[in-house]
């Protein structure tokens, strides 16, 4: 780690190396932006930029990005789930503001103990919530869009609200573009009780006992229209197959997994593999940084 020079706004900056910061494990270095307030945003987009949030979905180069990378931290992760009372009925609940940095997980949890449901079916997906409302991150049990009420958004013009009905949002998508910040969200959820809600998230985490416990991305490629990935490829006889330390999982073909020491450039290969065995066209689910590294 090199700490540099604090920023204008008290930003904390420093070289990093990425793969720390991602569930697969790699990507080099990077000059990391940590910041706590709008201002501090506002200066980090001041130069070509990237934002990482859990590092879930996403595969890094392994010579890392010449942008600068933003992380939010303090006020920015931090969570307000007391029901507005304006806003909230019998039925639903709206949150008070919850951070683009918070973790998924532990939020996911703090509402079922809460008996607020909405957004059990992303039980286990290990993202920070702006990461996760970004790509619109689910399962077929659920999605994060099921439980907005209001998103915060910071754009190189300055900060938006926008609600779920202002954005054209579908399949691991918000529709939110590449270069906006999720910052802050108010949830709204169903009132329930924390016996339901941990009920509907043992489904759904039934469901995804067959997938690999080892370093891994998620799902490399989408469902193409409505057909699993996963059959697709192991339909190709490629469950097990291996370039240098990545693998494709033997568990689950649509996940490829990082037994120790491996390279992105040994993903990108095991995608091209893919891509070139299964007759469908499959589209990335995974985020490339940079993007012209795809092959």
């Amino acid at each position: 780690m090199t700490v540099l020079a604090a920023s204008r706004t008290g930003a904390r900056v420093e070289r990093l190396p990425l793969a720390r910061y991602t569930t697969l494990g790699v990507g080099g270095e990077a000059e990391v932006w940590l910041v706590e307030s709008l201002a501090q945003l506002a200066e980090a987009m001041d130069e070509p930029y990237r934002v990482l949030g859990g590092g879930s979905n996403l595969v890094i180069a392994d010579e890392g990005v010449p942008e600068r990378v933003i992380r939010l931290v303090g006020p920015l992760a931090e969570r307000d789930l007391e029901p507005d009372p304006k806003l909230s009925t019998a039925d639903d609940v709206v949150t008070g503001w919850v951070g683009g940095g918070v973790p998924l997980p532990g939020l996911i949890r703090q509402l079922q103990k809460l008996g607020l449901g909405g957004l059990e079916g992303t039980v286990g997906i290990p993202a920070q919530v702006g990461g996760a409302v970004w790509m619109n991150a689910g399962t077929r049990y659920g999605e994060m869009f099921n439980g907005l009420h209001t998103i915060e958004i910071v754009t190189p013009g300055g900060v938006r609200q926008v609600t779920p009905a202002d954005l054209k949002w579908g399949y691991r998508d918000s529709g939110i573009p590449r270069n906006h910040v999720v910052t802050r969200v108010r949830l709204k959820l169903r009132r329930s009780t924390p016996e339901d809600v941990l009920a509907r998230m043992d489904l759904a985490d039934t469901a995804r006992k067959g997938q690999p416990k080892m370093k891994t991305p998620g799902c490399a490629f989408k469902n193409p229209g409505g057909v699993s990935a996963g059959k697709l490829i192991d339909g190709a006889g490629l469950k097990g197959t291996r370039i240098g330390n990545a693998l494709i999982a033997p568990e689950h073909a649509n996940f490829i997994v990082n037994l120790g020491g491996a390279t992105a450039a040994d993903v990108h290969a095991l995608l091209d593999v893919i891509r070139e065995r299964v007759p469908v066209p499959l589209e990335l689910e995974y985020e490339l940084w940079p993007e012209q590294g795809t092959r």
